[in-house]
């Protein structure tokens, strides 16, 4: 066996690099493992979006702006590409409206901080949004954008840099009989173990699965062009159909009202869970998506009409001159019911950590900090 460590962690996703981070900071020697060359999954296949504004107020929004703060420390730290760009909301009907205007009273006084919009101002700040039959917006200087392909290939680079974690790239876990961790390439002498391998979770830990309630989720996602500084959103940007997809939209009384009208208007849009987003990297590409097709519905092949939908309702609320689709995805995540995430104990020295559905990029820091610290505390 090589040396020992006092904490291995399957995976090297943004779940997985959150805690090797928190665990490399407080002294403790890690090692991390992933099957693949480079991390593939759905940590490079999302809009790069640091999304506090759809986590419900309380503990949830508070792990997301806990998550953030250490974002901006890694990003600063690690000069990785990011823009503190925040977030826009855009009504276009009147009930819609209406929601970001409860939203808005729901959120005075707290510690979400946004702000409901005129079109003027909108128009003044953001002229790429159609402004023809623009109602309101809700703007939120909160989120952030980071390219998650640039995160996910360099973080790695600067933890074994900067706090001496260990990578080892090409080497799947193949089991733990504690306390050996064993891979192709030989074993490895670890005490814990964090397994954070997102969808293949359930090839290492089958029974803690079972059970567990966790079901996969397809999206399918575009990409755009690169436009470079001629043309910058300045901004996510997201429309109605977004408001009933986020739980911190639940609580808004006329949602229900909205939901029904949404439901007659948009049937194939919501069949396939579609709301839009956009969100947009350090070179310009456009990032836009996306679609939500659970369980036995989620399938290896793409569906076109499911891009076709996405690009027709864009276009309701954004002029992208000369738009061209320059790459196609599909990611494939865990999704609970009605937990945000799931942690599951396999004895006292093996935790899985999983089932942050779309919210992975958003929560992984604070997460990992939460986990870490109750798991640790335990121990000692």
């Amino acid at each position: 066996m090589t040396a020992e460590y006092d904490v291995g962690i399957a995976g090297a996703g943004i779940v997985s690099l959150a805690h090797a981070y928190h665990l490399a900071k407080r002294g403790l020697r890690v090692i991390v493992f992933e099957r693949g060359a480079k991390a593939q999954g759905a940590s490079v296949r999302n809009f790069g979006m640091i999304w506090p504004i759809g986590q419900p107020l309380g503990p949830r929004y508070d792990l997301a702006m806990c998550s953030r703060q250490h974002w901006l420390e890694v990003l600063s730290g690690s000069g990785i590409w990011h823009e503190q760009c925040g977030s826009l909301h855009l009504a276009y009907h009147d009930d819609e409206a209406e929601v970001l205007r409860e939203f808005a009273t729901e959120s005075a006084g707290t510690n979400r901080l946004v702000q409901l919009w005129t079109p003027a101002q909108v128009a003044s700040r953001f002229p790429a949004v159609v402004q023809s039959g623009l109602r309101a917006a809700l703007w939120s200087p909160t989120e952030l954008a980071v390219d998650p392909r640039e995160v996910i290939g360099q973080l790695p680079v600067w933890l074994a840099r900067t706090y001496g974690v260990q990578f080892r790239f090409g080497t799947p876990v193949l089991g733990y009989d504690e306390p050996r961790v064993v891979t192709p390439e030989g074993d490895y002498r670890v005490r814990r173990l964090v397994i954070c391998t997102g969808i293949d979770f359930r090839e290492l830990a089958p029974r803690a699965f079972v059970g567990s309630g966790l079901e996969p989720c397809k999206l399918q996602m575009m990409r755009s062009q690169a436009f470079g500084t001629h043309f910058r959103l300045g901004s996510h940007l997201a429309a109605g159909l977004t408001l009933r997809h986020y739980a911190s939209f639940a609580h808004c009384p006329t949602l229900p009202q909205l939901v029904k009208r949404l439901d007659k208007q948009y049937p194939e849009h919501v069949r396939y869970g579609i709301h839009v987003l956009v969100s947009q990297n350090g070179i310009g590409e456009l990032t836009i998506g996306d679609s939500h097709e659970y369980g036995d519905a989620v399938q290896p092949f793409d569906n076109v009409h499911i891009d076709q939908l996405i690009l027709d309702y864009l276009r309701t609320f954004l002029i992208v001159p000369d738009l061209r689709i320059v790459s196609r995805w599909h990611g494939v995540y865990l999704k609970h019911p009605t937990e945000p995430y799931v942690v599951a104990r396999l004895g006292s020295n093996v935790l899985v950590v999983t089932g942050t559905g779309g919210m992975g990029m958003t929560l992984s820091f604070g997460l990992a900090e939460q986990v870490i610290t109750e798991w640790l505390g335990e121990l000692s």
